[in-house]
């Protein structure tokens, strides 16, 4: 079995100057400041007794609050406009379980770079010809490209929701792929920017990046990158803010929202995680709501994480949301030079032998200097189109300050168990094109078919193995 650690990354690539008329811009003038975090000040997780009372956002709003979002099926709600004496009215009231604090998430996202992407080639029948395809040593680590040679390129009927920042949903490798009218977001202050300044945009809209990046490894028309698919649909479901974080209440009702919403998959590229002990009304409704969605037969597939952490020995710990059944929990690989193994667990990957259901390509880093595709580097990346609406903060008066991304031609790659993710996702949904969309029946597929390369079913960094799209396939 192949292993590899640093302690030092050089984060280097080529960065090129170009121009672009596909740009994007703030369409209104400086207002007040959105507020950085995903979870407000007063903001609660409510869940109940049984059923939602019907006078519930009458008796908030009695006590100044504002009802969020809330789920029937799940049985909570969130809500803004409290605080501790409120809240404890609110909690003495008929029907209601528990009031809670909203507990804020910060996902564990790795490091990024950018590249140029100005030329371009209109590829979704064939995506080994994507323009940035030299880039992806992901892709064909995993014989991505030998199941496009074979014609299975996914299908329209088949979704895929991604819980994440957002998405840029105008960028040329996914104009098209992503269904707006079931796409949403859970992020209040994201909402407020977006109607502030971008009020032509789509609530879903990604300030961040992350989310575009992770869409792209599933679903791509491979105009300059490619995704394990060229014709999945994508639904985006925005749980985290701008700043990478979101409070729970948020994710939990997004993966309410896309097993409501016709999602076959849901990617979760989150990570993290929080203590058991104090945290029990947490535990069990993040329980309530995985198996609320495996009822409605969504199979969900999530990051092991990036702490290097042996999962199987995390103490009183809950690994959001590997400790969940019936997910598919992924670990890293990547290679380390250019022309090296990619089989080798990525330096960062979380691991464990009963937590980690396969591994996929997320990338790697190593001491030394490497001559790869976008110049001398020592990492690996998983490159797609860097969101054009992706920020650099926020002015003295709340107005956005747009990247160069904003021009509409460059790339970003980024490297983590979140890059890792959506390959899986994307596999699970050639599967689902070919075989039909049972969840249970998909995951056995991947994992059957996954390639070993450590002890036989037991390797703690690797699950079942690295997956295969041409072997889960039958190439």
């Amino acid at each position: 079995m192949k292993r590899f650690g640093t302690m030092s990354v050089l984060l280097a690539a080529a960065a090129l100057a170009a121009c672009s008329g596909d740009s994007l811009g703030p369409a209104a003038a400086p207002r007040a400041p959105a507020r950085e975090s995903g979870a407000a000040a007063g903001q609660y997780l409510v869940t109940f007794k049984g059923q939602i009372p019907a006078d519930f956002a009458q008796r908030v709003a009695a006590l100044g609050g504002t009802v969020l979002y809330q789920h029937a099926g799940v049985g909570f709600a969130a809500v803004s406009g409290l605080n501790d004496g409120t809240a404890a009215q609110l909690g003495a009231g008929g029907g209601i379980a528990d009031v809670a604090l909203d507990a804020e998430v910060q996902a564990d996202i790795g490091p990024s770079v950018e590249a140029d992407a100005s030329d371009v080639i209109e590829s979704q029948t064939n995506p080994a010809t994507a323009a940035r395809y030299n880039f992806q040593w992901n892709m064909r680590l995993i014989h991505a490209n030998q199941a496009w040679a074979a014609g299975k390129l996914g299908s329209p009927n088949v979704t895929v929701a991604i819980l994440d920042t957002g998405i840029d949903y105008g960028v040329n490798d996914l104009n098209g792929l992503v269904d707006l009218s079931r796409s949403t977001s859970f992020i209040p202050a994201d909402n407020a920017l977006t109607a502030t300044y971008f009020p032509t945009l789509n609530p879903v809209i990604d300030y961040h990046g992350h989310g575009t990046n992770v869409a792209s490894q599933v679903s791509s028309k491979a105009v300059a990158l490619s995704g394990v698919t060229s014709r999945t649909t994508l639904i985006g479901v925005k749980v985290l803010s701008r700043t990478g974080g979101g409070p729970l209440s948020a994710i939990l009702a997004g993966i309410a929202w896309a097993a409501d919403h016709g999602a076959n998959v849901a990617n979760m590229s989150l990570g993290g995680g929080f203590s058991k002990a104090g945290n029990g009304r947490f535990v069990s409704l993040i329980n309530k709501t995985f198996n609320y969605a495996k009822q409605k037969g969504m199979l969900i597939v999530v990051a092991a994480g990036n702490d290097a952490a042996d999962l199987d020995h995390n103490g009183n710990m809950l690994v959001t949301y590997c400790d969940q059944p019936h997910v598919i929990c992924v670990s890293s690989v990547g290679p380390v030079l250019s022309t090296g193994n990619g089989d080798i667990s990525s330096y960062y990957t979380n691991f464990g032998r009963s937590a980690i259901t396969v591994a996929a390509p997320g990338g790697n880093a190593g001491n030394t200097l490497s001559a790869w595709p976008w110049g001398l580097d020592s990492v690996s990346w998983v490159w797609a189109y860097c969101s054009r609406a992706r920020l650099a903060g926020l002015t003295s008066s709340g107005a956005p300050i747009l990247t160069a991304c904003s021009a509409g031609n460059r790339i970003t790659g980024y490297i983590g168990t979140s890059q890792a993710t959506p390959h899986v996702a994307g596999l699970a949904a050639l599967l689902m094109a070919e075989y039909g969309t049972d969840a249970v029946q998909t995951r056995q597929r991947i994992m059957s078919s996954a390639v070993d390369l450590g002890e036989p079913g037991t390797d703690p960094y690797f699950g079942r193995g690295r997956i295969d799209v041409a072997r889960a396939l039958g190439l």
